[in-house]
């Protein structure tokens, strides 16, 4: 305890560069130019995730802590909070890192004897040596990953901490790397059992409120406590202002929030995880940060949701997208930003901050192609579709055509939902059907959905339902098939299988 309260003194004297805004406040802003970078560069790495990533959502680059630029891909923008999945560790991890620099918490604290009452009759010797430590470098001794989040209500009421603690621990703690959310959970309830506090509500006035996180919210598990590994929503600012704050070695305005050897040590390779010299997750891993390629490190979630760290550049990158290849987003700023980093600034050019101004303003996510009108359109507008039962619990489906924008209505059991599909843009974010992704892994209830859609051959209507607080969209082909609605659908991404099986409704 002794060496992080030392930590937390020598933190005090740690080097910050520019200061950034306070919670009042925004962040500064910059010309690309300004900061040593060229407008083109920027257009260019826009243009080349515009055209091969299909999923984009947000963007926010600081550099020399100013932004220099900042997207969002209509329908989603600046203020809708976003699931941020794994990158929430990255919290947790600084959480326990606040902890310990409170006396609270030590790396070397044991996990069982945090959770006493409920150890196991005998438990195993490597379950005895688990650290705190071990939680958050990921190697805990698990065979395999405990997912228990699968299962809300516990098997036979036990609680999450007690099924983590009767989880076979098959090797030595600290000997083998596997990535382990239900460590990461764990984590967060030894914060919790140390501090009296749920994370959510310990961080708030030690890291949300001083950096200016707007209302942040965190899945809790049935015994009520923050799940840790995944769960925290924010905008995409929220994650540019935590990837600044670490950047400057966890001073926010001059003040020391979180202590800077902490970061260091947070940040840092603390096990190895692979050897492709090509990987970004094969660089090895930290207390919940992952180590990158060219001297960075990251926080990150599933299906493309980055706080990427630049020390070397003295720069920062916020993602928020719903992407299958998360690296393909990396390889694209190694490739068209990391070389247009200049030590000092440039001479400004008009014409090119003038294309990438022109060129943000008008990003969408990509929409369905075809027609406004179809042969059809008089045979089965209004119509109701009676729908066989089936697991998703649809009973009937119509496309009202009469009405601009076109809607789409389905019947469940819970009532009618009611979606507008403009042809050629993209609806307003409102509660609608939601094709089964509310189902999905800590996407909020009643979830804002935005679409759109197109006559994509004379008989097809395809529909793209975009839920505007995650990663996931459906794409929806109803087929007019005489007497039959053939209704199909795909997810762009997921935790499982991304096809939808088959509904066939018939005309009443």
């Amino acid at each position: 305890m002794q060496r992080h309260l030392l930590i937390f003194i020598v933190s005090l004297f740690a080097f910050v560069g520019t200061p950034l805004a306070s919670e009042s406040s925004p962040l500064p802003r910059s010309t690309p130019e300004a900061q040593g970078i060229a407008s083109s560069a920027i257009l260019d790495f826009i243009n080349a995730a515009d055209r091969d990533i299909d999923g984009m959502h947000g963007f926010v680059m600081l550099r020399h802590g100013q932004v220099v630029t900042e997207c969002w891909w209509k329908p989603y923008d600046a203020e809708t909070p976003h699931i941020f999945f794994s990158l929430s560790k990255s919290f947790t991890s600084t959480a326990v890192g606040l902890a310990i620099a409170e006396g609270k918490l030590s790396l070397n604290d044991e996990v069982l004897k945090a959770f006493a009452e409920e150890a196991p009759a005998e438990p195993s010797a490597n379950l005895k040596a688990m650290r705190l430590r071990d939680l958050l470098r990921m190697q805990v001794g698990h065979e395999k990953e405990l997912s228990f989040w699968k299962d809300a209500g516990g098997e036979n009421g036990e609680t999450w901490t007690k099924r983590f603690l009767a989880h076979p621990v098959t090797f030595k703690p600290g000997t083998r790397f596997l990535y382990n959310t239900a460590a990461t959970f764990m984590a967060s309830a030894m914060v919790r059992k140390a501090t009296g506090e749920d994370i959510l509500d310990y961080l708030k006035p030690r890291l949300f409120d001083p950096i200016g996180f707007t209302n942040p919210t965190w899945v809790k598990n049935p015994q009520g406590i923050s799940v840790g590994g995944y769960g925290l929503m924010g905008r995409t600012e929220d994650i540019a202002r935590f990837g600044q704050l670490l950047l400057q070695k966890g001073i926010w305005n001059g003040k020391q929030i979180v202590p800077a050897a902490w970061i260091a040590e947070a940040t840092s390779l603390q096990t190895s995880n692979g050897s492709n010299p090509n990987s970004d997750w094969d660089q090895g891993y930290g207390y919940q940060f992952w180590r990158c390629r060219h001297g960075a490190f990251r926080g990150d979630g599933a299906f493309g949701q980055y706080c990427l760290v630049m020390p070397e550049q003295d720069a920062v990158i916020a993602i928020t997208s719903g992407i299958p290849n998360m690296q393909a987003v990396l390889n694209l700023i190694w490739e068209k930003l990391l070389p247009a980093m200049n030590k000092n600034a440039l001479t400004e050019n008009n014409t090119a901050t003038q294309a990438l101004t022109t060129k943000l303003s008008g990003l969408t996510m990509r929409m369905p192609l075809g027609k406004q009108t179809s042969p059809v359109t008089a045979t089965i507008s209004g119509i109701w579709y009676t729908i066989p039962e089936n697991e998703r619990g649809i009973t009937a489906l119509s496309l009202d055509l009469t009405v601009q924008p076109p809607v789409l209505l389905v019947r469940t059991a819970a009532g009618e939902t009611r979606t507008a599909v403009p042809v050629g843009s993209w609806s307003t974010p409102t509660p609608g059907f939601s094709n089964g992704l509310d189902r999905f892994l800590s996407v909020p209830a009643n979830p804002s959905v935005a679409a759109s859609g197109a006559w994509t051959t004379d008989d097809t209507f395809t529909i793209k339902l975009a839920l505007t607080q995650t990663p996931f969209y459906s794409t929806l082909n109803l087929k007019f098939d005489g007497q039959r609605l053939l209704f199909s659908a795909k997810h762009n991404v997921g935790f499982g299988k991304t096809e939808v099986l088959e509904l066939i409704g018939q005309k009443p």
